[in-house]
This record gives structure tokens, sequence and C-alpha cells, in this order.
């Protein structure tokens, strides 16, 4: 049966990345940093405001640095539907601990908005970033933005489509690059038209029916020369069609020239890719940590 192969098995993965996450929370090493939580980071009166979607906390280190330290915007994947940033404060405190602000976001979810509401929302908290972590020690200048499964679909598509912050009033993309961890919705056009898997139509709750939508809220048709820098893993095992789109997302970024890392990491699933994260020594931190040039907070 190709059901256990679908790109998100929303009941069973969620009921399981939620115990490990839950239970990975309960022992991160908190001392080391501040978390600031629950903050808004759009205006009450804006229309469709959300009071428990339209929030961020903020982890910064203890430690002073002579220097603003480099920011982090992590965003949750939930096949679109689910997932909240309570879920993801062992990130923040890994991140906080090793010489990094981190900035977990909610934003709102299917069936109450489609994805393009979403992506507005990933970029207004952004924006928010942008005008207020120097209060909390980040550098305004040095944004990345990070994600899982859908969370990383939504990371790549504000990295590389400037159009989204214009849209907003702003003068640029202000972020600086991506990490994308396992990363749903690179291409989501092409998965749509396919519809290769049972029970596919439930995605259309989200994106909507039009193909134009589609096309828009997927990363690989924005990438230019010009993109900011990109690192990207795939799990070894995780589902066919994250195999399939961050090959062809790689190839384009090849084709481009843009500076990039792809690993594919051996043995690992798509929820265990984010799980992993619990680990200050995982490999993707040690990347990371590389990538923004973050100094250690801590010794």
């Amino acid at each position: 049966m190709r059901l256990h192969k679908l790109l998100w098995q929303v009941p069973a993965a969620l009921l399981l990345v939620t115990t490990m996450l839950l239970f990975a929370n309960e022992f991160a090493i908190a001392r080391p940093s501040r978390r600031i939580k629950d903050i808004p980071y759009v205006v009450s009166t804006l229309p469709g405001f959300d009071p428990q979607r339209h929030i961020l906390d903020v982890y910064s280190p203890r430690k002073q640095a002579s220097t603003p330290y480099p920011v982090v915007i992590f965003i949750h994947g939930g096949s679109w539907n689910s997932g909240r940033k309570n879920l993801y404060t062992f990130i923040g405190r890994r991140l906080a601990k090793q010489g990094v602000v981190a900035v977990i976001i909610n934003y709102r979810l299917a069936p109450n908005v489609e994805v393009p509401a979403m992506v507005d929302d990933c970029a207004r908290a952004v924006l928010w970033t942008r005008q207020h972590i120097a209060d909390y020690g980040g550098d305004p200048t040095r944004i990345y933005v990070m994600g899982h499964s859908a969370g990383g679909g939504l990371a790549a598509l504000l990295t590389v489509k400037d159009s989204v912050f214009a849209q907003l009033g702003a003068d640029r993309n202000p972020i600086k690059g991506a990490i994308l961890d396992d990363p749903a919705g690179l291409d989501m056009f092409d998965y749509l038209t396919k519809m290769e898997y049972p029970n596919d139509e439930r995605y259309l709750i989200p994106f909507g029916k039009d193909p134009a939508i589609w096309r828009q809220v997927s990363a690989l048709y924005h990438l230019t020369a010009d993109s900011p820098p990109i690192l990207m893993y795939a799990g070894e095992r995780t589902y066919p069609s994250i195999a399939s789109s961050t090959r062809k997302f790689e190839k384009r970024l090849q084709e481009l020239g843009i500076r990039y890392q792809f690993k594919v990491l051996p043995g690992k699933k798509h929820i265990p890719m984010v799980t992993q994260l619990f680990w200050q020594n995982n490999v993707i931190y040690r990347d990371l940590l590389q990538f923004v040039g973050a100094k250690p907070a801590t010794t």
C-alpha cells in the first residue's frame, strides 16, 4: 500500500513528533539562554489578526557579546494545518547556547487561511525581527531563516522571493540565507499537478485549486542567480516527494551558481530530521553556526 509513503502522514506523524518534542523540551538546557515569549509581531488592528498565531518567542544568549549575535528565525512544519512554536523550545535554547539569537514563530494555518497568507505572516515576522531584534542582542543585518517540512518550504520561499517583502513596503529582503531541514513544498506546482498519491486532495485546502498560486508559492520557480546562500538537508529515508524535490532544487541551485550545501543524512526519516536538533553537536548545528558566523556564547 502506497499510503505509508505519502509526503505527510499527518495523524501518526504529528502524534509522534508532539510526544518526542515535548519530551525534549523538558530536558533542554535553559540556563545559558533567556526566553521572551508570546510577542505579537503585527498590530492587533491588522485585518485577520490572531492573538494565538501572530506571536513569536525570542531566545537570546545570557552572555553579553562585544558585537551583536547573528539571528535565526525558525518556522515550524505541520502540513500547513498544524504545529506551534512551543514544541520547538529546545531549538531556541540550543541556538542561544551556541551564540545565536533565535526567533521561533507561529503563523496562521489552514483551513482558516491558505498558504499565501501564511507566507505573509512569516514575512511580517521577519520584518518585526529586523526592526526589533537589536533590543535582544541580535544583529538586524544578519537574519537567516530556518524551517522543517512545511516550514522549510516557507523559509525557502521567503529567502528567494523578494516581492513578498516589497508587497509589505520593505525596501529589500532582509534574509541573508536559509537553512532547510527536510523541506516540503519546494515545488507544489509539480506535486499538485501530478496528484500521485492517495488523499493528495487534502492539500488543496491550504493551497487552493489555482495552479498559478501553486507556482507562486513554490520556491523552485523564484530562484535567481542573486538568491542568498542555502544549506539544505534531506533524510535518506524521507518521503519520496521530498527526496525528489530537494534533488530538483539542488539542480537549479547548481544551474544558477547559487552558493549552497546539500547533505543527505544516512538513515534519517522525516520526523527525526527535526527531533535530532535536540542534540547540540548535531551536524545541522555545526554547519549552521559556521554559515551564520556564530561564536559560542558559553564555553
